[in-house]
This record gives structure tokens, C-alpha cells and sequence, in this order.
């Protein structure tokens, strides 16, 4: 199989998994399995590891905050928007192209929309259109075209009008610098070589979110539950790696993406060419059919959009929003790719794909 959906998950690191399973260990290989919440030795030292990689999370956000753990971004943003409209009860409202659990949650909360262009890039902000006191949400890179947004210019609008700032960095962190500026940003570890189930929401200094979760002091009496040692070191070993590699990164992926865009010469390009994170690939072809391409190409795990939508039969909200057609939605297709992608991999996968929308008679 060759993986080439990065934006839907990414392979485990090695260092991650190294990390992960002195925690998983069982009765004779102590302190694996003890409650980081216990007082006793082997409980200090799991409570040791979880605070090692909320520290080590946290180097990869700005300083003047706290990293709290989570199930994962979703459940961060969950929380942010929710806790955060019960202290700045004003409304709240999000770009057309954020992640599902965005905009549910600001469907849930009656939140307004803000349009992005035809490029998938947000319309400068207008301070008539944000909530006063209220919750501005602007993720910082699109899991679905990869577009980068003016997170810094929305932040610096909202403030002025008394609003926080929720950014999901998710598709961002741990791959480029992420802003000063907004005051909750939710993060995942398995879209960054880190271990499922695990996500922090980080929380800036001053903003006094209500807990997320009642029944113990875990988490600083933000969330209570058991805190998983081993998901929080695989999580923070990653973040150490993607600090320590993030150059190295940046340029495999930017040739990674020059090599697809001449493989995929007479596609058009979902989003802008430019700025973006260059992982990200959504291309269409007229009377190509995306979904046949799907089940006709098994060697390469690819996908038509957000893995969260997948199975649903609607078209993506994200080039809806771009004023991408119908016809032309259901002719696109994403690529993403990464650390572990190899040079011939992108290329037999590609090949493939051309190979198959051929048989559609295209191209």
C-alpha cells in the first residue's frame, strides 16, 4: 500500500512508539502501569512523564500559556467553543471552511459564518462581521485544501472587539511556526507521527476556561479522567522530533510537492499554489469520478476530502464554500504526504491514479 493521506492521519514515529512503551508495561516491569494521579513512587514517576511531554508539546506553541491534555482536537474544540462562549457570551462565528467539529459546534451555538475566496484563503477581517465578546474561530491551515489563513490579522481584529481566539493548529503544528496571537489553539498527536486517542487544547494565560470535565483534580482540575503516561509520551516525543526535524521536513514535503504537481500536469489545483501548506494536494479533472477513482485504485490510500466526512455522500463543505461545483467536487481528489513519503512512492502512486482515471477516459 502506498499512503498517501497524510491530512487523515500519519504514520507512527519510531521514537514515538520507543517513548510510548515503557508505559504499557505490565506487573514486573514497574512504574508502566501506574496512575500518574497516585502518590506513591511509581505513581510520581508517571506523573514525571506526562508533565515531560506537556513540556515538550508546549515548546512547539507560543510561551504564556498552559497545555492541557486531551482525547484529541476534537474534543478541544469542542470545549473551547463551548466553555468559551459561557465566559464571552457575545456569539461566536468561524470561517465556511473549518474542520466538521468547528462547525458543528458553531451550529450547535448558533455562530455565524465568515466566507473565504475562491482560493480558500479567509476575506480580510471586518470587525462588523465578528462577535463583540464573543468566540472567533480560524484554523490556521485547511485539512482539506491545505490553504493558509491570516490567523494573526483575525486575532488582532477580534481583540479589538473583546472576542478570544480559537485557532485549530492541527494540520499546522509541529510543521511550521504557529502564531502569536490566538488565545485557545487545539493541536492532535497522530497527525504529527505521534499515537490516536491523544490532543491537547492550549490555553492562554488569563482566559479562565470552565473545566471540561468534573469527578477529579486531574489536569489541573481542567479535565478530570486518568491521564494515558503512554499517550502523553508518544505525543511529546513526536513534538520534541517535529521540533528537532522541521526543516528537514518542510523541504521533503515542498519536493514531494513539486514532483506531484508536474506528475499531475493538466489538474487543476483546489486552493492556492502558493499559499499553502505544500503536504496538501486536492486536485480536480473534468469527467473524472472521484469516488470510482477511490474504489478503483486499492494500492494507494488516498481520499476525496476530510476523513471525518468520508461515507457521508455530500460533497465538501470546504470547496462548497470556494464555489466549487458539484461536478467539479465530485472530479476531486487529495493527496497527502510527509516525513516517510519516498520520492518513487509518490510517483508509482500518482502513476496509478493517472493510470485509472485514463480508463474513465480521461486525459
Amino acid at each position: 500500500m502506498i499512503y498517501l493521506d497524510y491530512q487523515a492521519t500519519t504514520p507512527l514515529a519510531p521514537e514515538a512508539r520507543v517513548a510510548m512503551l515503557p508505559w504499557l508495561a505490565g506487573p514486573d516491569d514497574e512504574p508502566g502501569y501506574a496512575n500518574p494521579a497516585s502518590s506513591y513512587r511509581s505513581g510520581r514517576e508517571a506523573s514525571v512523564a506526562v508533565d515531560m511531554a506537556r513540556d515538550q508539546v508546549a515548546a512547539l506553541l507560543p510561551r504564556g500559556g498552559t497545555v492541557y491534555f486531551t482525547s484529541g482536537a476534537t474534543e478541544a474544540i469542542n470545549w473551547a467553543l463551548i466553555a468559551g462562549s459561557q465566559i464571552k457570551p457575545g456569539g461566536c462565528a468561524g470561517l465556511t471552511i473549518e474542520h466538521a467539529a468547528t462547525v458543528q459546534c458553531l451550529e450547535r451555538l448558533r455562530g455565524s459564518e465568515l466566507p473565504v475566496n475562491a482560493s480558500g484563503i479567509s476575506l480580510p477581517p471586518d470587525a462588523a462581521t465578528l462577535p463583540e465578546n464573543g468566540v472567533v474561530a480560524v484554523m490556521l491551515v485547511n485539512n482539506e485544501v491545505g490553504t493558509i489563513q491570516p490567523v494573526t490579522e483575525y486575532a488582532q481584529a477580534a481583540k479589538a472587539r473583546g472576542s478570544l481566539v480559537l485557532c485549530d493548529a492541527v494540520q499546522a503544528f509541529g510543521r511550521m511556526t504557529i502564531p502569536d496571537g490566538p488565545d485557545l489553539i487545539a493541536v492532535s498527536a497522530h497527525k504529527i507521527h505521534g499515537p490516536k486517542g491523544i490532543g491537547a487544547l492550549w490555553v492562554r494565560d488569563g482566559v479562565k476556561l470552565p473545566p471540561l470535565l468534573v469527578g477529579g483534580g486531574q489536569e489541573q482540575g481542567m479535565r478530570a479522567g486518568t491521564v494515558s503516561p503512554a499517550l502523553c509520551a508518544g505525543f511529546g516525543a513526536a513534538a520534541e522530533l517535529a521540533a528537532s526535524r522541521m526543516d528537514a521536513d518542510a523541504t521533503h514535503v515542498e519536493r514531494l510537492w513539486d514532483i506531484a504537481v508536474e506528475e499531475m500536469h493538466g489538474w487543476t489545483i483546489n486552493g492556492s499554489a502558493t499559499r499553502r501548506y505544500k503536504g496538501n494536494l486536492n486536485i480536480r479533472r473534468d469527467r473524472v469520478n472521484g469516488p470510482r477513482l477511490l474504489s478503483d485504485v486499492r494500492n494507494v490510500a488516498f481520499s476525496l476530502g476530510s476523513a471525518c466526512a468520508s461515507g457521508s455522500g455530500r460533497t465538501s463543505h470546504v470547496l462548497r464554500a470556494m464555489g466549487v461545483s458539484d461536478s467539479d467536487a465530485r472530479s476531486s481528489v487529495r493527496f497527502g504526504w510527509g516525513r516517510y513519503t519516498t520520492e518513487d512512492a509518490l510517483c508509482e502512486g500518482l502513476g496509478a491514479i493517472k493510470a485509472a482515471a485514463r480508463l474513465q477516459g480521461v486525459g
